[in-house]
């Protein structure tokens, strides 16, 4: 099993340093979280706590793929390791579009592997970044297969969407920078699909102490059924937010990480997902993918509360009295045409 380490983060932070946009995040204020659902029958009054969200959907690319990208090229390159027939990656479009773009700094040739229905505008940006892009089947696992085949056939580098430690240790490199802006922060919340952002953001956390929410779609949770089995397990894919976090299975490092302290596991369904992307466009113009609406979704869904265990199949969460949270926005590649204009309500 791959593991990983606080060393790794800060070794990949050294290494991108200059290469990626640093985050910004901005605070959110209370009442747009506690307000969310005024017409909800359990309407009781909560205590206060400090909201930031982490811009994280503004990096190269629109997403935070790019991270871990840039330190896989980076450590291959610097160990000399990179082949001359280049890389190669299956994804559900965003990895796919980091490692890409990764690439194409370093004059390095990258073959996608996508699954057939994979958004138009992934692909269509994913050929701006002169990848050579493959359309495979109808899910990631198909894609996978066929990235696994090319890789054996040709002696390409393979990279992976989130189930790598130069991966997962260049997504972790995202906490560093919103410790940085937010120094007494008590809790990351972030969407996981097959693992490398949590795990990465998990582990940075755990070592300064932090909490880190894990927060899932009801019908794509991977790294809850993990949890709940003890063992990495594939599940059914069936989300709103599936092209962006529909991974059959959460990787071995990131079930690691979900069974550290300090980390709760989140489920939340797809029309609090809608809704919670909805709302960042009326309220801030902000277009952002469902996956990263469903980490702050989590904060918006009328039955959310306080998590009781690392296993327990809770539905949102509710921040205490005074604690300061910080939601990750992790990606931006989505068809704004179905996020009407609607008045404000007041």
């Amino acid at each position: 099993m791959h593991t990983l380490a606080y060393g790794d983060i800060k070794a990949a932070a050294d290494r991108i340093a200059g290469r990626v946009r640093p985050v910004t995040v901005t605070p959110v204020d209370p009442g747009a979280i506690r307000t969310a659902h005024r017409d909800s029958p359990d309407d009781r009054p909560e205590e206060p706590c400090q909201v930031w969200l982490a811009l994280e959907f503004m990096q190269h690319t629109g997403s935070f793929k790019a991270r871990g990208a840039q330190n896989f090229i980076q450590a291959h390159r610097e160990a000399g390791t990179l082949p001359d027939v280049g890389v190669t990656i299956a994804s559900g479009g965003n990895a796919g579009l980091a490692c890409a773009w990764a690439a194409q700094q370093q004059g390095v040739r990258a073959t996608v592997f996508l699954p057939a229905n994979a958004p138009a505008v992934k692909v269509a940006k994913l050929r701006g970044y002169g990848a050579d892009v493959r359309l495979i089947g109808s899910e990631y696992a198909e894609a996978l297969a066929a990235c696994e085949e090319f890789t054996n056939s040709t002696g390409a580098l393979a990279s992976h969407a989130y189930d790598h430690p130069l991966i997962a240790a260049g997504a972790g490199t995202l906490l560093e920078e919103i410790r940085h802006r937010i120094p007494d922060l008590d809790t990351v919340v972030v969407a996981v699909g097959g693992g490398g952002l949590f795990a990465g953001v998990a582990t940075a956390a755990r070592h300064h102490g932090l909490r880190t929410v894990a927060v899932e779609p009801e019908n794509c949770r991977a790294l809850n059924a993990a949890l709940r089995s003890g063992a990495v397990v594939d599940v059914a894919v069936d989300s709103v937010a599936a092209d962006s976090l529909g991974a059959r299975r959460t990787s071995p490092m990131a079930l690691h990480a979900a069974r550290q302290d300090g980390v709760h596991s989140v489920l939340v369904p797809d029309s609090e997902i809608v809704r919670a992307r909805q709302a960042l466009w009326d309220h801030r113009k902000v277009a952002v993918e469902h996956g990263a609406a469903t980490a702050l979704a989590a904060l918006t869904s009328p039955d959310r509360h306080t998590p009781e265990g690392p296993t327990a199949p809770d539905r949102g969460y509710r921040p205490g009295k005074g604690e300061k949270v910080c939601v990750v926005l992790c990606g931006a590649n989505t068809d704004p045409s179905d996020l009407a204009t609607r008045p404000e309500q007041h």
